[in-house]
């Protein structure tokens, strides 16, 4: 079945299912959004716009079709129009379509369920999680600062929170997130910082990485 959507582009940001996302919103199209959305569900969709957007960013540029849905959580009315929002990740999402009745971006989009882990993937993740906090920790240390991960987060909150907090590029975090499971997405984020970790430590291969 598919929902209708507004939906929030830009060009450097990739909402992941139960992390928090703070947003200042100032464009007229996208205060008439969040004003409709709290009308109605309170629930917008991320998405990210793809390279080359800045040649028709007033319009609607190219997205990338899998983003995710959030809901409103808090929000600020500014005197002069504008909204600070914040959204908290609900569902990976599949643009089936736009709609352009509005001044802002609809769409209809069909839900991604994550897949379930099973016992072995279970496992799996628990190691990734054990090699990313060892590596988030030896990264913190080495700029003198101290690493905290509460013991008590989620493994599926501290991968999703990882992906999306961590100083990646946005079209890495959009790999990350079109990952149809918990256990694909940890295993390609730690890959991922492995290999940045690597290039860092190299002297002269950050050249060749770009």
């Amino acid at each position: 079945m598919l929902d209708l959507l507004p939906i929030f582009p830009l060009p450097n940001v990739v909402l992941f299912p139960s992390v928090f996302l703070p947003l200042h919103i100032f464009e007229p199209r996208y205060r008439d959004m969040i004003a409709d959305a709290v009308a109605s569900d309170r629930m917008i969709g991320m998405v990210l716009l793809r390279p080359g957007w800045e040649r028709d960013y007033e319009g609607r540029p190219p997205v990338f079709p899998v983003g995710c849905s959030g809901v409103i959580t808090h929000l600020d009315r500014l005197a002069d129009g504008r909204y600070n929002i914040v959204l908290r990740g609900l569902e990976r999402f599949r643009i089936a379509e736009e709609d352009h009745v509005r001044t802002y971006r609809r769409a209809l989009v069909e839900p991604l369920p994550e897949l379930q882990p099973g016992g072995d993937d279970r496992t799996i993740i628990r190691e990734k999680r054990t090699k990313l906090e060892t590596i988030l920790a030896s990264s913190t240390e080495s700029r003198g600062l101290e690493a905290r991960i509460p013991s008590a987060m989620s493994d599926e909150d501290l991968i999703n929170a990882l992906s999306q907090y961590l100083a990646l590029e946005p079209i890495e975090k959009q790999a990350l997130l079109e990952h149809s499971s918990l256990r694909a997405r940890a295993e390609s984020l730690v890959e991922l910082l492995e290999m940045k970790s690597m290039v860092a430590r190299t002297p002269g291969m950050s050249n060749v990485a770009h």
